[in-house]
């Protein structure tokens, strides 16, 4: 199977640009309409349906609920209000599909959209050839999509410890030993979390998703202290899809054991960072921001070195014959 190749994005376009706002639920797509509204752009918002939130029309330039399964229509939207650049963020909640009594008419797909899947998703329905399908239809009607975290910089993991909460020892080398086996999952486009406690991995991220992976997490390891570590995949398309964490991520950490939040600095969006940052000290959260340089070699507790030192000495002595 083809690794994903990494998009080469424009860069963020002027104010007042008109900018394009493909939204699902969640708090980020109003952070975006927000920070778009503060730099001076006008913003066009296509709100998915049954998914996006109540307040983004109001703080909209314009509104238009769009079905989430019409990619063709999308651009015609855009393009009428003279948007030639747009980013699309927002989670899907397939329940609010799957208990829509008309879900059967307002989910079937528009031509271009039955032609995107046949030509690409056939094969390959893993979340970055999705988006690699809805950009190429998109960008075929003169629609670029943007970098979804251009516009909320400030909302991005930081390096280092950010919480007055300081990570254990013990938590910090749980980090480091664990965060090699990380990259390898999200390279593996498996998913983007894993938890750890003493150098055991406790459960790895995949379709659930990570707040159902915490619980998991909750049932099997009845002590606390646990850290979560959530990163992106090298090359991660930023035009959809950055791993975000929230207040809920918080407080089903706290309510599940884990004490330790380890984030992929620069690559993971937190929500309302300054009050989710509040929030985990709070909660007696640690929030690391861990860059690929700290983590080159990882943290070998002193009792390890001792083990390992005693066994290279015995390998070290001479074997008699007898």
């Amino acid at each position: 199977m083809n690794e994903p190749q990494l998009a080469i994005l424009p860069d963020p376009p002027p104010p007042p640009t008109p900018i394009g706002l493909i939204a699902g639920g969640g708090r980020l797509p109003v952070l975006i309409a927000e920070s778009l509204r503060s730099a001076g752009h006008t913003v066009h918002t296509l709100g998915l349906a049954r998914q996006f939130e109540p307040e983004l029309p109001a703080i909209s330039t314009t509104f238009v609920e769009v079905p989430l399964l019409r990619v063709g229509s999308w651009s015609k939207h855009l393009t009428k209000r003279g948007v030639r650049h747009a980013i699309m963020v927002g989670r899907i909640d397939k329940a609010k599909i799957a208990h829509d009594p008309w879900r059967y008419v307002r989910n079937i797909p528009d031509f271009r959209t039955f032609y995107a899947w046949f030509k690409h998703l056939r094969h390959d329905r893993r979340s970055h050839a999705i988006l690699r399908a809805i950009a190429e239809e998109l960008d075929r009607n003169g629609v670029s999509l943007m970098d979804s975290t251009s516009p909320i910089p400030n909302q991005l993991a930081e390096p280092g410890v950010m919480t007055r909460t300081r990570p254990t020892r013990e938590q910090l080398a749980d980090i480091d030993f664990v965060w090699p086996m990380l990259g390898e999952l999200l390279r593996l486009d498996i998913g983007q979390a894993l938890a750890v406690r003493d150098r055991d991995v406790l459960a790895v991220e995949a379709i659930e998703g990570t707040d159902r992976m915490i619980e998991r997490v909750g049932q099997i390891c009845r002590a606390t202290g646990w850290t979560l570590c959530k990163g992106s995949r090298a090359g991660h398309d930023r035009r959809s899809d950055v791993p975000t964490v929230g207040p809920r991520t918080l407080e089903n950490m706290h309510r599940n054991g884990a004490r330790c939040l380890a984030l992929a600095a620069g690559d993971v969006i937190m929500l309302d960072r300054q009050d989710l940052i509040a929030k985990a000290d709070k909660l007696g959260i640690a929030i690391v921001g861990v860059t690929p340089s700290q983590t080159a070699a990882p943290v070998i507790p002193e009792q390890d070195i001792e083990v390992k030192r005693a066994a290279e000495e015995r390998a070290a002595r001479p074997v008699h014959q007898v």
